[in-house]
Protein backbone atom coordinates (compact mmCIF):
# COMPACT_ATOMS: atom_id res chain seq x y z
CA UNK A 1 0.00 0.00 0.00
CA UNK A 2 1.00 3.59 -0.49
CA UNK A 3 2.52 5.83 1.85
CA UNK A 4 0.40 8.19 2.75
CA UNK A 5 2.25 10.53 4.81
CA UNK A 6 2.32 11.64 8.16
CA UNK A 7 -0.76 12.09 10.15
CA UNK A 8 -0.11 15.65 10.38
CA UNK A 9 0.96 19.08 9.01
CA UNK A 10 -0.12 19.32 5.60
CA UNK A 11 -1.21 15.48 5.16
CA UNK A 12 -3.77 15.46 7.41
CA UNK A 13 -5.19 18.37 5.85
CA UNK A 14 -5.45 17.13 2.90
CA UNK A 15 -6.55 13.89 3.59
CA UNK A 16 -9.54 15.79 5.73
CA UNK A 17 -10.08 17.95 2.82
CA UNK A 18 -10.27 14.29 0.59
CA UNK A 19 -12.58 12.74 3.14
CA UNK A 20 -14.97 15.85 3.66
CA UNK A 21 -16.06 15.62 -0.02
CA UNK A 22 -17.31 12.18 0.39
CA UNK A 23 -21.29 11.87 0.91
CA UNK A 24 -22.27 8.86 2.92
CA UNK A 25 -26.04 9.43 1.37
CA UNK A 26 -25.10 9.25 -2.12
CA UNK A 27 -22.71 6.52 -1.49
CA UNK A 28 -25.49 4.60 0.06
CA UNK A 29 -27.57 5.33 -2.91
CA UNK A 30 -24.30 4.09 -5.39
CA UNK A 31 -24.52 0.77 -3.38
CA UNK A 32 -28.19 0.60 -3.99
CA UNK A 33 -28.11 1.09 -7.52
CA UNK A 34 -25.63 -1.55 -7.99
CA UNK A 35 -27.73 -3.94 -6.30
CA UNK A 36 -31.07 -3.12 -8.38
CA UNK A 37 -28.81 -3.61 -11.33
CA UNK A 38 -27.28 -7.12 -10.56
CA UNK A 39 -29.77 -8.35 -8.98
CA UNK A 40 -27.93 -10.03 -6.04
CA UNK A 41 -27.35 -8.37 -2.68
CA UNK A 42 -23.52 -6.81 -2.34
CA UNK A 43 -20.92 -8.30 0.62
CA UNK A 44 -21.17 -6.29 3.97
CA UNK A 45 -18.37 -4.02 4.28
CA UNK A 46 -17.81 -0.19 4.02
CA UNK A 47 -18.44 1.81 0.43
CA UNK A 48 -14.52 1.40 -0.68
CA UNK A 49 -14.23 -2.56 0.95
CA UNK A 50 -17.63 -3.46 -1.37
CA UNK A 51 -15.45 -2.09 -4.68
CA UNK A 52 -11.86 -2.05 -4.04
CA UNK A 53 -11.62 -5.47 -6.02
CA UNK A 54 -13.51 -4.61 -8.72
CA UNK A 55 -15.82 -7.91 -8.94
CA UNK A 56 -18.73 -5.99 -8.07
CA UNK A 57 -18.18 -3.53 -10.89
CA UNK A 58 -17.19 -5.71 -13.61
CA UNK A 59 -20.39 -8.03 -12.56
CA UNK A 60 -22.05 -4.22 -13.01
CA UNK A 61 -20.67 -3.79 -16.09
CA UNK A 62 -21.73 -7.06 -17.59
CA UNK A 63 -25.43 -6.27 -16.90
CA UNK A 64 -25.40 -2.83 -18.20
CA UNK A 65 -23.49 -4.23 -21.42
CA UNK A 66 -23.64 -8.07 -21.12
CA UNK A 67 -20.03 -9.63 -22.15
CA UNK A 68 -18.29 -6.21 -21.87
CA UNK A 69 -15.89 -8.03 -19.09
CA UNK A 70 -14.55 -11.20 -20.52
CA UNK A 71 -12.43 -12.19 -17.33
CA UNK A 72 -13.65 -11.53 -13.50
CA UNK A 73 -10.42 -12.10 -10.99
CA UNK A 74 -12.50 -13.62 -8.18
CA UNK A 75 -9.41 -13.68 -6.18
CA UNK A 76 -5.44 -13.38 -6.43
CA UNK A 77 -2.86 -11.01 -6.30
CA UNK A 78 -3.08 -7.18 -5.97
CA UNK A 79 -2.07 -7.04 -9.68
CA UNK A 80 -5.07 -9.51 -10.80
CA UNK A 81 -7.59 -7.22 -8.43
CA UNK A 82 -6.70 -4.25 -10.13
CA UNK A 83 -7.19 -5.99 -13.54
CA UNK A 84 -10.60 -6.16 -12.73
CA UNK A 85 -11.08 -2.60 -12.16
CA UNK A 86 -9.19 -1.65 -15.33
CA UNK A 87 -11.46 -3.84 -17.11
CA UNK A 88 -14.49 -1.57 -15.61
CA UNK A 89 -12.94 1.22 -17.13
CA UNK A 90 -12.52 0.15 -20.00
CA UNK A 91 -15.72 -1.10 -20.69
CA UNK A 92 -17.29 1.43 -19.03
CA UNK A 93 -15.18 4.23 -21.46
CA UNK A 94 -16.92 1.90 -24.44
CA UNK A 95 -20.35 2.11 -22.88
CA UNK A 96 -20.20 6.18 -23.49
CA UNK A 97 -19.06 7.70 -19.85
CA UNK A 98 -17.22 10.50 -20.53
CA UNK A 99 -13.36 10.25 -20.15
CA UNK A 100 -13.46 13.22 -17.56
CA UNK A 101 -15.55 11.03 -15.03
CA UNK A 102 -13.55 8.26 -15.32
CA UNK A 103 -11.34 7.57 -12.20
CA UNK A 104 -7.95 6.05 -12.06
CA UNK A 105 -6.96 2.64 -10.47
CA UNK A 106 -5.05 3.73 -7.51
CA UNK A 107 -7.68 5.82 -6.46
CA UNK A 108 -10.48 3.15 -5.86
CA UNK A 109 -7.74 0.28 -4.66
CA UNK A 110 -5.01 2.27 -2.59
CA UNK A 111 -8.25 4.39 -1.83
CA UNK A 112 -6.55 7.23 -2.25
CA UNK A 113 -9.80 9.43 -3.80
CA UNK A 114 -13.02 7.57 -3.15
CA UNK A 115 -15.34 10.61 -4.34
CA UNK A 116 -13.69 10.27 -8.18
CA UNK A 117 -14.68 6.55 -8.12
CA UNK A 118 -18.48 7.93 -7.04
CA UNK A 119 -18.72 10.44 -9.63
CA UNK A 120 -17.67 7.89 -12.00
CA UNK A 121 -20.99 5.32 -10.77
CA UNK A 122 -23.23 8.30 -11.09
CA UNK A 123 -21.69 8.83 -15.02
CA UNK A 124 -22.56 5.50 -15.53
CA UNK A 125 -25.92 5.33 -14.32
CA UNK A 126 -26.84 8.53 -16.35
CA UNK A 127 -25.12 6.63 -19.27
CA UNK A 128 -27.76 4.14 -18.91
CA UNK A 129 -30.58 6.84 -19.70
CA UNK A 130 -28.90 6.72 -23.36
CA UNK A 131 -29.21 3.08 -23.76
CA UNK A 132 -32.66 2.11 -24.95
CA UNK A 133 -31.30 -1.56 -24.27
CA UNK A 134 -31.18 -0.91 -20.74
CA UNK A 135 -34.59 -1.43 -18.81
CA UNK A 136 -33.41 -1.44 -15.67
CA UNK A 137 -33.07 1.03 -13.08
CA UNK A 138 -31.08 4.65 -13.86
CA UNK A 139 -28.77 6.32 -11.49
CA UNK A 140 -29.19 10.80 -11.51
CA UNK A 141 -30.87 13.04 -13.28
CA UNK A 142 -31.46 12.39 -17.05
CA UNK A 143 -29.24 13.82 -19.32
CA UNK A 144 -30.46 17.03 -21.55
CA UNK A 145 -31.21 16.61 -25.35
CA UNK A 146 -29.40 18.09 -27.74
CA UNK A 147 -32.02 20.70 -29.05
CA UNK A 148 -30.76 21.94 -32.63
CA UNK A 149 -31.92 24.62 -34.92
CA UNK A 150 -31.19 25.23 -38.25
CA UNK A 151 -31.49 29.24 -39.34
CA UNK A 152 -31.54 30.22 -42.41
CA UNK A 153 -28.74 32.67 -43.54
CA UNK A 154 -31.67 35.52 -43.76
CA UNK A 155 -32.52 35.34 -40.52
CA UNK A 156 -28.51 34.68 -39.42
CA UNK A 157 -27.70 38.39 -41.21
CA UNK A 158 -31.03 39.63 -39.04
CA UNK A 159 -29.98 39.21 -36.00
CA UNK A 160 -26.46 40.65 -37.39
CA UNK A 161 -27.73 44.25 -37.03
CA UNK A 162 -28.98 43.73 -33.77
CA UNK A 163 -27.09 45.16 -30.48
CA UNK A 164 -26.76 42.85 -27.86
CA UNK A 165 -27.94 44.36 -24.44
CA UNK A 166 -25.20 42.79 -22.91
CA UNK A 167 -22.84 45.59 -24.94
CA UNK A 168 -25.41 48.17 -22.69
CA UNK A 169 -26.97 50.71 -24.52
CA UNK A 170 -26.15 54.80 -25.43
CA UNK A 171 -29.55 56.32 -25.28
CA UNK A 172 -29.20 59.72 -23.09
CA UNK A 173 -25.39 59.22 -23.22
CA UNK A 174 -23.33 62.78 -22.79
CA UNK A 175 -20.99 63.78 -20.09
CA UNK A 176 -22.46 66.10 -18.10
CA UNK A 177 -21.95 65.44 -14.47
CA UNK A 178 -19.36 63.27 -14.92
CA UNK A 179 -17.48 65.25 -12.32
CA UNK A 180 -20.56 66.38 -10.21
CA UNK A 181 -19.48 70.20 -10.42
CA UNK A 182 -15.88 69.47 -9.08
CA UNK A 183 -13.29 71.63 -11.12
CA UNK A 184 -10.05 70.98 -12.07
CA UNK A 185 -7.59 71.39 -9.80
CA UNK A 186 -3.92 72.09 -10.68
Amino acid sequence: MANRGASYGLSAQVSAKMASKRDPNLEAEVLGWIEACIGQKLPNGSYEDVLRNGIVLCHLMNKLSPGSVKKINQQGSNFQLMENINSFLKAARAYGVPEVDLFQTVDLFERRSIPLVTQCIMALGRTCYLHPEWPGPFLGPKPAEENKRDFSDEVLRAGESIINLQYGTNAGANQSGQNFGNTRHM
